[in-house]
């Protein structure tokens, strides 16, 4: 029976970690799942909590720092951005009025809608923008 709650922890910690992305839980749950298999070779549950302890802070100590790393913006490890990095910086053409409410910007020859950074800015049409972020699916742009 302690194999099985030890899957069910592990299960509820990585199901959880899809919810915080913190790359904490989910090195809990590999404890917890290396804590079953000493549990089905037949381990005290004492030894059960000290594999899940010590996995877990292996998992914690050696594995997160190198994921870290890997999760830096291109930025800052110098790599060319991709995604949503490479549009944030990115200049565009305006092609509809932008405004705190809409707008229609032409950002590396894709459509993208638009709001001005400035809520208090109106960019007309023909004008060049810098995108400043990207929330969701709308670039908020700058007068450029």
């Amino acid at each position: 029976m302690e194999p099985v709650l030890w899957i069910v922890l592990g299960v509820v910690l990585a199901v959880a970690e899809m919810f915080t992305a913190t790359l904490v839980l989910i090195m809990l749950a590999a404890g917890a799942f290396a804590a079953a298999l000493a549990a089905g070779l037949g381990a005290p549950v004492a030894v059960q909590a000290l594999v899940f302890a010590a996995v877990s802070a292996l998992s914690l100590v050696a594995v997160r720092p190198i994921v870290r790393r890997h999760q830096r913006p291109a930025i800052e490890t110098g790599d060319t951005p991709f995604g949503l990095e490479a549009i944030e910086g990115a200049s565009g053409l305006v092609l509809e009025d932008v405004d705190a409410d809409h707008g229609l910007v032409k950002i590396d020859g894709e459509l993208w809608t638009a709001r001005a950074y400035d809520a208090t800015q109106v960019i007309p049409k023909g004008e060049r923008v810098r995108v400043v972020e990207v929330k969701g699916a709308t670039a908020m742009v700058w007068r450029e």
